[in-house]
């Protein structure tokens, strides 16, 4: 959606009113984010070549903190103010297990950056503000519906990630602020919640709380000190009481290794699956990246072992250019 084509209701909108912080200031530190990806890229046919979302500032040098699915192998990245300013920005670093990205802006963007708050005691019920680039008219009251575990298919898991609804259509890299204007998260999906029983449109983001311990490490060498995790290179999905493999990227370790589409995988490092994050925690906890994982798959009514040589995702990834 062009920023002149929609607006949020009136009265889905944040009153300035009766905020208590400066609301002005706080719709300018979110920033319009569009990156370009090179069709090669391993990303390029699942995220798409042209991306767009939002950025969030959060350093006085204009540091800008957004979901790290935008601006993963891109090879330009521009940014745009609520004031029209446009500025170049280079993708820093990309976190894969908290989803975070940072970009530093190669100029000036004239914005004041939000303060980070806490989301620890954020609950259900709290009154929240979900701003996306292009001002109030893009700004939405909303509420946090649930605090949860997520588990997502592409071997990712948040224990404890926030939701929130109304739904806002903008979400990726969408800044979540509390009612004292504090940063709580960062957008990452579009879900749907039950909200007294019933089935409604929201969005998922990744609490602030995440970025505080990895910080230093990323702006320093791209990505957090510890050692990665070992990753797979499938999508997997719950069906039916079972983990069942949906996909499996190109290329990657567990294709190689002869995993199929449709395979069910009954044990990982020789414990039972029960569920996906449980799965992905699993693996996780056999090393770092290059471990050996051995799998137990079912596959149309014979199980077998498989041992797939783990890898490390980023090693996937094009890497960022200084232009």
């Amino acid at each position: 959606m062009a920023a002149a084509n929609w607006a949020f209701p009136d009265s889905l909108q944040p009153d300035p009113a009766q905020a208590r912080f400066d609301l002005a200031a706080a719709l300018d530190a979110v920033v319009l984010l569009r990156a370009e990806i090179p069709a090669d890229a391993f990303t390029a046919s699942i995220l798409g070549t042209e991306r767009a979302g939002n950025g969030v500032a959060i350093g006085d040098d204009g540091l800008v903190l957004t979901i790290g699915y935008l601006v993963t192998e891109a090879s330009s990245i521009w940014l745009t103010t609520n004031r029209g300013t446009v500025v170049q920005g280079h993708a820093l670093a990309y976190d894969q297990a908290t989803g975070f990205g940072l970009v530093a802006p190669l100029g000036r963007l004239g914005v004041r950056p939000l303060a980070r708050g806490s989301a620890r005691a954020a609950a259900p019920g709290d009154a929240v503000i979900v701003i996306g680039q292009g001002g109030r008219a893009h700004s939405l009251k909303a509420k946090i519906v649930a605090k949860r575990e997520f588990a997502g298919y592409w071997e990712y898991v948040l224990d404890e990630a926030l939701f929130t609804a109304p739904a806002h259509p903008q979400w990726g890299g969408a800044a979540l602020l509390g009612e004292d204007g504090r940063l709580l998260g960062i957008g990452s999906l579009l879900v749907q919640e039950s909200v007294g029983g019933k089935a409604v449109d929201g969005n998922m983001f990744v609490p602030i709380d995440l970025l505080a311990p990895i910080l230093d490490a990323m702006l320093a060498i791209g990505r957090p000190a510890q050692p990665p995790r070992p990753w797979l290179g499938l999508y997997a999905t719950e069906l039916e009481g079972h983990v069942v493999v949906g996909g499996l990227a190109p290329g990657g370790p567990a294709e190689q290794a002869g995993v199929q589409l449709g395979d069910l995988i009954l044990e990982a490092g020789g414990a039972r699956v029960t569920g996906l994050a449980q799965f992905f925690r699993t693996v996780w906890s056999q090393g770092p990246a290059g471990a050996e994982v051995a799998l137990t798959l079912s596959r149309r009514g014979s199980s077998s072992t498989t041992r797939i040589r783990s890898a490390d995702r980023s090693d996937f990834l094009k890497k960022p250019r200084l232009h």
